[in-house]
């Protein structure tokens, strides 16, 4: 089995469950994704993926793509 890669990012613009909902099934529906977990209290997403089918810089563009700011 294929480790998986833990991160954490900081998500900028999420203000509700909506926003929320928008970061995780944005992320959920890449290739290669395990779980993904945004946190509006924290503003940061939690996402563990398989680096041999997915790069974090496509994870940043797909939460940037629904209107937020990563970093």
């Amino acid at each position: 089995m294929t480790d998986l890669k833990q991160i954490v990012l900081n998500v900028r613009g999420m203000t509700c469950n909506h926003c929320k909902n928008a970061v995780e099934s944005a992320i959920k529906t890449l290739p290669g994704v395990d779980s993904a977990e945004a946190s509006l209290e924290e503003k940061t997403v939690s996402v563990s993926f398989d680096e041999s089918k997915l790069a974090e810089k496509e994870i940043v563009e797909a939460i940037e793509e629904q209107g937020f700011d990563v970093g």
